[in-house]
């Protein structure tokens, strides 16, 4: 039987870092396409109170999270245990987006483990509703370590090819929608 919690109480705080791996989902207001996208590295996930949550994203192959936040800021984030005991812990909320280059991102980056070679940025998440559900059917699985694929890989990159991504493939979402595009600044950069 599913249960709502009010806030990500010890307990659920306990289970969140427990977990080796989340999942994260958006979709577009209108059309479009959905977006689920596995998430590792346990230290780039951080509660910062019972309401609040953020990760690091690191760049990828694609950009929709990004994309769909700034049109609409929905997400959900999805928590799934693979062990002796079954739970998915869902997270529904609003997130935003933190650029390295914004003043946040210095206040956020101590909540985070490694220095991680590639951060996009850091998403912020609101959290409005948190349920569980009994995750029966999950398979059992074992973790046997972090895969250090995607950080090598960033590690070789230099800052001028991260640079140029922003404004290629991390300039907009597969749906066209502005991401990381320094021509569409991300709504808190737009002067009030």
């Amino acid at each position: 039987m599913a249960k709502e919690f009010s806030c990500l109480d010890e307990s659920l705080q306990q289970f969140i870092r427990a977990q080796a791996m989340f999942f994260v989902a958006t979709a577009p207001s209108a059309g479009g396409r959905v977006n689920v996208s596995p998430k590792g590295y346990q230290d780039t996930f951080a509660i910062l109170d019972e309401h609040t949550v953020a990760y690091l994203d690191l760049f990828g192959s694609g950009v929709e999270t990004i994309s769909h936040l700034r049109e609409n800021g929905r997400i959900t984030i999805m928590f799934c245990s693979f062990t002796r005991n079954s739970k998915i812990l869902r997270l529904f909320g609003t997130g935003r987006v933190v650029r390295p280059d914004d003043p946040e991102f210095l206040v956020l980056r101590p909540h985070f483990g490694l220095d991680h070679p590639g951060i996009r940025a850091a998403v912020v998440v609101d959290v409005e509703r948190i349920a569980d559900s009994c995750g029966f059917s999950v398979p059992y699985y074992e973790f046997q370590g972090e895969r250090p694929v995607l950080d090598a890989h960033h590690a070789k990159q230099s800052e001028e090819k991260f640079a140029r991504r922003i404004v290629g493939d991390n300039g907009h979402s597969i749906d066209g929608l502005p991401a990381l595009d320094p021509d569409h600044p991300l709504p808190s950069d737009v002067p009030r």
